[in-house]
């Protein structure tokens, strides 16, 4: 019980750092390409056993690749489709244990097993998702979720302010 209770510390730690240095970044933004970039970036140098962060953008109906971290991804997520357009259209992050047992799920890479997936949306629109890969089977849990949908927060409320 007492390495689970170290762990479980010093993830939330990582998280609390991590959460400041994205209030940083996300304080004074003017553009949006610069705030999706250096946010994915930051996560994806602070968060160990990742293989791809960044975004897809809501366009045209469809999630459309954004600013990314990682190996080449897909170009165009369908609304409803894999764990992304899944989030995107039920407005709710989703958390894959396995993403083998998610249906349709969209293998970008197949060196992913895990994702999390976060909606965000400006001024009560949707502006996209925010997506996390890792290849590791199990790698998100709700500590993750917690702390990655304040960091969502954040950056919504910086695009609400950036123009392209």
């Amino acid at each position: 019980m007492i390495v689970h209770d170290i762990i479980f510390f010093m993830k939330n730690e990582i998280y609390e750092n991590l959460v400041l240095q994205a209030e940083g970044i996300t304080a004074d933004q003017k553009y949006a390409i610069t705030l999706l970039s250096n946010t994915s970036a930051l996560i994806m140098d602070n968060l160990d056993d990742l293989n791809w962060v960044g975004y897809y953008l809501y366009l045209d109906g469809k999630l459309i690749l954004g600013p990314f971290q990682g190996k080449v991804a897909c170009e165009v997520i369908e609304m409803g489709k894999g764990v992304c357009g899944t989030a995107a259209s039920e407005n709710r992050t989703v958390l894959v244990r396995n993403v083998h047992e998610f249906p349709g799920h969209i293998a970008c890479d197949s060196a992913s097993n895990s994702e999390i997936v976060i909606p965000l949306y400006v001024h009560d629109t949707l502006y996209g998702v925010l997506d996390i890969d890792s290849p590791l089977l199990e790698r998100f849990d709700e500590t993750d979720q917690k702390y990655l949908e304040i960091i969502a927060h954040l950056i919504e409320k910086s695009l609400e302010k950036t123009s392209a």
